[in-house]
């Protein structure tokens, strides 16, 4: 996650409280999502960026998350998302998730 979204994370997180937050997360290989989702749950693993050191603990799903594809219209999810899917590894970007929020996580 690069610099300018971990600062707003942070302010929007500041500005609405943890418990408001909800990030979801678009990228196409499990580990950088997982980078992601550690990064707004325990901190910037780097320590260069603004949430060094921060842990939000906040909630974090991945787009190809049931939790996340449910809620969605299922003809604009398959227009814009459907292809990815099918030739991404989703089961693994799923696991990652999960693992990050069982581990890091304090609003799931």
């Amino acid at each position: 996650m690069d610099l300018e979204n971990q600062r707003r994370v942070l302010e929007f997180t500041e500005e609405f409280g943890a418990e408001n937050m909800l990030i979801i997360l678009g990228a196409a290989e499990a580990e950088a999502a997982g980078l992601a989702a550690e990064t707004v749950t325990a901190g910037d693993p780097t320590y260069a960026g603004p949430l060094a050191g921060v842990s939000l603990g906040l909630r974090v799903f991945h787009v190809f998350e049931p939790e996340i594809k449910d809620e969605l219209d299922p003809e604009v999810y398959e227009e814009q998302l459907g292809m990815m899917e099918m030739v991404l590894d989703v089961d693994e970007i799923v696991e990652e998730m999960k693992g990050i929020r069982e581990e890091h996580g304090q609003f799931n």
